[in-house]
This record gives structure tokens, C-alpha cells and sequence, in this order.
């Protein structure tokens, strides 16, 4: 069993806060140490009380879905025995209205654009000696 971490640190600061006039601005720590800047949407709150230039929790889940779909993909092609040289997915997220009528994201598209060189012929080494097992 594995457990991922995250820690969400938000400061009021001087901000009233009761009047609805915060910064939505806040910190993701991850547990490998990575901090990223967060907000809500602009397309939820307005500036200035979100940071455009922050990661939005919406963005966020369709990062993670683009970046595990990738994984998946370059694990899959090296299995096969393909050299990928570049991945890239312009991923897109619907923020829509459910069929209860409440605001949930209801599409992500991906669209992975792969370039790949040609899978190696039979006379190189057998593609579970390219890609070692993964670590259990």
C-alpha cells in the first residue's frame, strides 16, 4: 500500500475575511518537497482575490490525470519496446453543470501528441531488458 501527501497552508493575514474579500492564494506542499503556488479559479472568484498565476484546484486534476495517462503510456511503449523521444498532451477541462444541475468537472479531454522512433528490431536486446520491473 502506498500513501501520498499533501499539505494546503492558507494565511488570513489582515484581510476581514467575513466579508468574502480574501485572497484565495495558498501553498501546496508535496511530499517530495515541492511547493506550488494555488488559488481558486478567476473563472470562479475574481481577481484580486484569486491568482491567476497560482494552480487551481481544476487545473490541478486535469494535470494529474494528463501526467498519470502519460506515465501509463511511456511504461506501456517501453514495454513494447519503443524509444519515445517526446510526449506532450494539451489536456482540456470542462467545468459544466451535472445532471443534478451542480457545477462539477464533467469532460477532460486528452489529446497526447507522441514522437517516437521506429520499436528496435529483433536483433537488440528484448524490451524487458530496456525497461527493468518496476520496484514493488
Amino acid at each position: 500500500m502506498a500513501e501520498y501527501t499533501a499539505t494546503i497552508h492558507w494565511e488570513r493575514g489582515e484581510q476581514p475575511f467575513t466579508d468574502r474579500r480574501y485572497s484565495r492564494r495558498h501553498e501546496m506542499h508535496f511530499d517530495g518537497g515541492a511547493v506550488v503556488p494555488g488559488s481558486s479559479s478567476p473563472h470562479s472568484v475574481r481577481v484580486p482575490y484569486s491568482d491567476p498565476a497560482a494552480v487551481d484546484p481544476e487545473e490541478a486534476f486535469v494535470a494529474a490525470l494528463s501526467s498519470c495517462h502519460m506515465l501509463w503510456f511511456l511504461d506501456l511503449a517501453c514495454q513494447a519496446g519503443w524509444r519515445v523521444d517526446d510526449y506532450r498532451d494539451d489536456a482540456v477541462g470542462t467545468m459544466a453543470k451535472d445532471a443534478e444541475g451542480k457545477l462539477a468537472m464533467t469532460r477532460v479531454t486528452l489529446r497526447p501528441a507522441v514522437r517516437a522512433t521506429s520499436r528496435p528490431s529483433s536483433n537488440t536486446a528484448e524490451p524487458s531488458s530496456v525497461c527493468p520491473p518496476q520496484v514493488e
